[in-house]
């Protein structure tokens, strides 16, 4: 299977992905993701892997949240 990049207007990107579904052909999407933002969430890993005690279960953090009805 070959592999090609294509730039695509934000405006026409939906059409194109709607397109490429209906005549069957696998898409995915590459994000740009900054150096920067890479660093962070890297050292952010770091700290809980070196600190996991830190880290609360979900289920008991989303009880604390009220939602508005």
């Amino acid at each position: 299977m070959k592999e090609i990049i294509i730039k695509i207007p934000e405006n026409k990107l939906n059409f194109f992905l709607e397109l490429m579904n209906q005549l069957g052909l696998e898409v995915s999407q590459k994000y740009d993701i900054p150096e920067e933002h890479m660093s962070f969430v890297m050292e952010r890993i770091k700290e809980d892997e070196e600190n996991p005690g830190h880290l609360e279960d979900w289920d008991t953090v989303k009880d604390q949240f009220k939602l508005d009805s």
